[in-house]
């Protein structure tokens, strides 16, 4: 995330005349737009998802009736707040607007234990504000992929029994998010994937275009062995042999050594911070986060 230059910490010049209100459906692809200037590189469909999530959780704030920031607060159930998107424009930047947001933000999820993916080098500006560091997240990018039929346990996404679905993100996602995922699993420029054993679900993973090549998320998966059949099948499905990006937390050790495996390299980091206490997840099953904006 992008905390608007040293707005956290610098003296409000005219920050009383910016005003904070929730964002529209319409008013997201402000914030998706300055995400893409800030080379985040998002989807190309993200603003519909990330409206579903939470209609009440994006902010936008106005400097005399002109868009100039913006953040999110999605509030997930069982009191799972997550920050993102948090973007000032950079010649607004410095004045005290960050600082306005960021505390708009702090109060809608008032209660919640609170995470995000910010910049490694905000990482002392966030604890400032409560958090703690979890871990970190790294972007990979693949070179050369192979383009082949998926094995033999890999099927449509389509084809799996929609609860199933969402029964297995719950063991690897810290909340239900079930707006948020029949959303994303039906956005167009996007595929889907799982591996089934019998009538058992083993795992799934969705890519979708973005300004810039691909990005898988999620990508879950029981093992290392299920996640590369799932991951393979997701980068032949692409209708171009762009870029694929993979985000993956640093603890889960078996993930790192795939993307190794799969001879992509390294070009970002995340720091995983929160409020609280880890929630209960299967990290071991996460071997690509679903996006930095949302968790």
């Amino acid at each position: 995330m992008n905390d608007g230059g040293d707005s956290r910490s610098a003296t409000p010049t005219c920050a009383d005349e910016l005003r904070i209100a929730t964002m529209t459906r319409d008013d997201i692809g402000f914030a998706i737009g300055l995400a893409a200037d800030e080379g985040w590189n998002p989807g190309l469909h993200d603003d519909e998802s990330f409206f579903a999530a939470d209609p009440g959780g994006f902010l936008i704030g106005r400097l005399r009736g002109e868009p100039i920031g913006c953040i999110s607060a999605v509030r997930y159930p069982g009191d799972l707040g997550f920050i993102g998107l948090y973007i000032v424009v950079p010649a607004q930047r410095g004045k005290g607007y960050g600082i306005r947001l960021w505390n708009a933000a702090m109060q809608r999820l008032a209660g919640c234990n609170i995470g995000l993916d910010g910049v490694i080098a905000q990482q002392e500006n966030y604890r400032r504000s409560g958090f703690r560091l979890l871990y970190s997240n790294i972007r990979f990018e693949s070179g050369d992929l192979p383009r082949a039929a998926p094995a033999g346990d890999i099927v449509a996404l389509r084809n799996v029994a929609t609860a199933s679905v969402h029964e297995y993100d719950r063991t690897a996602f810290p909340a239900a998010r079930d707006a948020f995922l029949q959303s994303w699993l039906a956005q167009a420029d996007a595929a889907g994937f799982a591996s089934v054993a019998g009538d058992r679900l083993r795992g799934y993973g969705v890519i979708r275009k973005c300004r810039s090549g691909w990005k898988i998320g999620p990508l879950f998966a029981d093992d290392a062995g299920t996640a590369e059949r799932i991951y393979l099948a997701l980068a032949a499905a692409r209708d171009n042999d762009e870029a694929v990006y993979l985000d993956v937390p640093e603890v889960n050790a078996a993930a790192i050594a795939l993307a190794r495996k799969l001879n992509m390299r390294e070009v970002f980091g995340t720091a995983r911070m929160m409020t609280g206490e880890a929630p209960p997840i299967a990290l071991e099953r996460v071997f690509g986060v679903t996006t930095f904006e949302l968790g």
